[in-house]
């Protein structure tokens, strides 16, 4: 019977439910959309490009493993991806040609090879014995055998104009080179740019002596694979070789593909979880306005004889009805939004164009499951107050607005507030972004949800502020500030959606502002160079700027990353000699001067101290011991580690230096950027920088791209929630508004009283969004920076989402305002 009766309340009521079914839609549809970032992480697959034609792959392992003691006998293996590539013993190939199952093997070098006008990251060179592993055949000219000869692909021949007898410029890590175009392949690449010459040639240039990236394998009998796997169970090299096939061969083309997975999966899962918990906050508060609005009916129905329990269960009727109406059609679209943040991320080189986004139903029906459970448990937990007291209690707060606050209420909005302490009070003792992010978030939404808990009380106290200005304006103030006192639930409704936004809007974007002025506050001081050279500098401009009179340091510099057992650490590569004249690391122990091959220096806060022996796998797989001799506190300018360049630089794909620090000898003028400038004539692409200019142009990080896209779709999820409650609020005093027109207030009085009422809700609301933000914001800076900075919040962009803020409250209640008087106009 209570389930015919929801049918037949959602029939008669539908515009009363239309902002819990669009919350619920906009729920389904982000939970979905971030599920399926998940998925793709889980389940994607890499698609081979090079690698295509060779039915079987062997390279070095990319993965760093470690097992971990669970106790009581059980042990769990756990790995994380290296960044580049894992090269193996060229001498296998041979081993692996000898078996009776294999009919033929070819090798593979790769090293960064940058073409004028064409990608700066992507384009790769190659032997010309890795061709089979293509399928490449010429289209035009032919194969390269000349020191200076190369084949380039179809598409980066068309892309650059370059046809056999071409001559180009080509830089490469031993320098720039001149060649000759001998050959176009018939085949191109989609996702890089390739450059193939002669096989003795592009060994030398590779520089792993000895080494090759990957050997593919053409099996003549079935069993081939298996055959590999046994004949390199017995070869003791690091990191050991792995037999790669089907899809599974992507990964080694393309490293990166690895930790683009992980990235989407933390992503994926984070943004998931964080989307229903905004969801759940919204929900609850659209819900319980929904509630307070049938309080009148619920008291009747009580009185009638209906118990609270069946009340409860027509309550649950209806929200299931939204839920599964709502929850299907959103999952169902957050499959486009999935795909669109798929394509925005390839976009902007988060995650690799040839890593395809999974479409699976599994986001579409957790999501649609979890809004159905959500919706369900608001509307039971924002029932609750209405149907456990007596009917006659019932009939008595229906009439009796607003009816005090449960106890239980309450004193879930202490433990809220507590946890919300808690936890804003740890984030200083985080000091990574890993960390720091998720906990900054979450600290904002317990924040929130002790402010919808408690809103009632403190939209009582902003009234009692706001009163006497409101009282100002002698019509529309004076009405706005009674209905406001006697409407405090219906103010905290329309309050809490509007801090949550301003909070989550402010901590999205000043959380990266701030780690960005601090890292670049700390690079400006730490960088002590005249001058910046860069990007992407051959070996061969740090010898030819040292020869410039003048100059008494070059400092190569060359970012990369390491894993200190499962656990990666971002790491700067130097030229140790004269180390002091360019970088100041902010030394707070230790000497940095100690810098070589076997020592390193690490910030402040990551737990190394000194004399500490720390064994690093460095980016190609490679393990190396170092002994701490210096620890600094600019770690997040100049990254978690410093190493010595010479141990670096040959265990990285892109062995090119980031940046050059050039400093003078102090007598006389010193070297000027004409100078220096000149004596770059022979590398095309590079670019003289004053050390201030290079500081202030430091690029957006890849978190910054993945925050400001996936969270910015919760701010405008929480948007399209304040334009529901807002309507919500409006479009239930159609008797109030009526009432005043009676009594002789005119439509432009009522208009201005809801511009008050709008006006405080907004005042209320920035000034609670802008407590909580700053209040976590503080103590974010605090851990991240290890107290060396506070936020950073530029005032134009504070500005904006103020207005922003303002604007989307004013037309939340200007439409339905408008709307609820013209129906009035046939009735007054």
């Amino acid at each position: 019977m209570m389930l015919s009766l929801a049918l037949t309340t959602l029939r008669h009521r539908a515009a009363g439910f239309a902002g819990a079914f669009v919350a619920l839609f906009c729920a389904a549809a982000l939970v979905c959309g971030c599920g399926t970032l998940l998925v793709t992480g889980l389940t994607g697959t890499v698609r081979p490009e090079r690698y295509a034609a060779a039915p079987i792959v062997v390279s070095g392992d990319q993965d760093v493993h470690s097992v971990e003691d669970k106790g009581k006998g059980k042990v769990k293996e756990k790995s994380k991806p290296v960044a580049d590539h894992a090269w193996v013993p060229a001498s296998l190939a041979d081993r692996i040609a000898a078996l009776p199952s294999v009919r033929a093997v070819a090798t593979e070098v790769t090293f960064p090879v940058l073409l004028p006008g064409g990608p700066t990251g992507g384009s790769w060179g190659h032997g010309w014995e890795s061709a089979p592993l293509s399928g490449l055949t010429l289209a035009a000219g032919r194969a390269p055998s000349g020191p200076d000869e190369v084949v380039v692909d179809a598409a980066t021949a068309a892309g650059l104009r370059l046809s056999p007898g071409s001559t180009t410029a080509a830089r490469t890590a031993s320098g720039t080179l001149t060649v000759h175009v001998v050959g176009v392949t018939a085949q191109g690449f989609d996702s890089q740019a390739s450059v193939y010459f002669a096989p003795d040639r592009a060994r030398r240039l590779a520089g792993h002596d000895g080494l090759v990236g990957a050997i593919g394998v053409f099996p003549a009998a079935p069993s081939a694979a298996d055959d590999v796997r046994a004949l390199l169970a017995g070869t003791p090299t690091v990191p050991a070789p792995v037999v790669r096939t089907g899809d599974d061969r992507g990964r080694v083309e393309f490293p990166d593909a690895a930790n683009a997975q992980v990235r989407l999966i933390s992503m994926g899962a984070v943004l998931a979880g964080t989307s229903l918990l905004v969801a759940l906050l919204v929900v609850v508060g659209i819900f319980g306005l929904s509630i307070q609005q049938r309080q009148r009916e619920i008291a009747v129905l009580r009185a009638v004889a209906a118990t609270g329990r069946q009340v409860r269960k027509m309550i649950g009727g209806e929200a299931l009805a939204i839920g599964l109406a709502a929850g299907t059609l959103g999952a169902t679209a957050g499959l486009p939004l999935g795909h669109w943040l798929h394509g925005r991320f390839v976009a902007l080189e988060v995650i690799p164009a040839n890593l395809p986004v999974v479409l699976s139903p599994f986001p579409v029906i957790a999501a649609a499951a979890a809004t159905l459970l959500a919706g369900w448990g608001a509307a039971r937990v924002s029932a609750r107050r209405a149907t456990a007291i007596k009917p006659i209690e019932a009939l008595g707060e229906a009439e009796l607005k607003p009816p005090r606050l449960a106890r239980t209420r309450i004193a879930f909005g202490v433990l809220a507030t507590a946890g919300a302490v808690t936890l804003t009070a740890l984030l200083t003792a985080l000091h990574s972004d890993q960390a720091s992010t998720p906990a900054c978030f979450v600290a904002v939404l317990l924040w929130c949800t002790a402010l919808a808990l408690l809103g009632p009380l403190v939209a009582r106290a902003g009234v009692a502020v706001l009163g006497l200005p409101l009282r100002a304006s002698r019509v529309g103030g004076y009405l706005a500030a009674h209905n406001l006192r006697a409407g405090a639930h219906r103010l905290a409704s329309v309050v809490t959606p509007l801090t949550l936004l301003v909070a989550m809007a402010c901590t999205i974007l000043f959380t990266q502002t701030t780690v960005d002025h601090a890292a670049d506050a700390q690079r400006e001081r730490g960088n002590t160079a005249d001058f910046v050279v860069g990007p992407r500098v051959p070996g061969t401009a740090a010898q030819a700027l040292a020869a410039v009179p003048g100059v008494r340091t070059v400092t190569r510099v060359l970012h990369t990353q390491a894993r200190d057992g499962l656990t990666k650490r971002s790491a700067q590569a130097v030229t140790p000699e004269r180390l002091s004249d360019t970088l100041d690391l902010g030394v707070t122990a230790g000497d940095l001067g100690r810098l070589t091959d076997g020592t390193a220096a690490a910030a402040d806060g990551l737990g190394y101290r000194l004399g500490q022996r720390v064994r690093l796998i460095l980016a190609d797989g490679t393990p190396a011991e170092v002994t701490v001799v210096a620890l600094y506190g600019r770690g997040l300018g100049f990254g978690d580690l410093t190493l010595a360049h010479s141990l670096v630089a040959a265990h990285v794909d892109v062995p090119l230096d980031d940046e050059l620090l050039v400093r003078g000898d102090g007598r006389g003028a010193g070297p000027t950027r004409q100078a220096l400038t000149a004596a770059l004539h022979g590398e095309p692409g590079l670019g003289v920088l004053e050390r201030a200019a290079a500081v202030q142009s430091s690029q957006t990080r890849v978190s910054a791209q993945i925050g400001y896209v996936t969270l910015g779709l919760i701010i405008a999820f929480v948007a399209i929630a304040v334009l529901n409650t807002l309507a919500m609020s409006i479009s239930d005093r159609r008797n109030e508004f009526a009432a005043l027109r009676l009594t002789g207030a005119t439509r432009r009085q009522v208009r201005r009283m809801l511009g008050w009422e709008t006006a405080a809700s907004v005042a209320v609301a920035t000034a609670l969004g802008l407590a909580i933000a700053a209040t976590v914001l503080t103590t974010y800076a605090q851990g991240i920076t290890r107290g060396t900075a506070g936020p950073a919040v530029p005032a134009t962009t504070l500005a904006l989402v103020l207005a922003g803020t303002t604007a989307l409250a004013a037309l939340g209640t200007w439409l339905p305002a408008r709307t609820t008087l013209r129906a009035l106009r046939a009735r007054v």
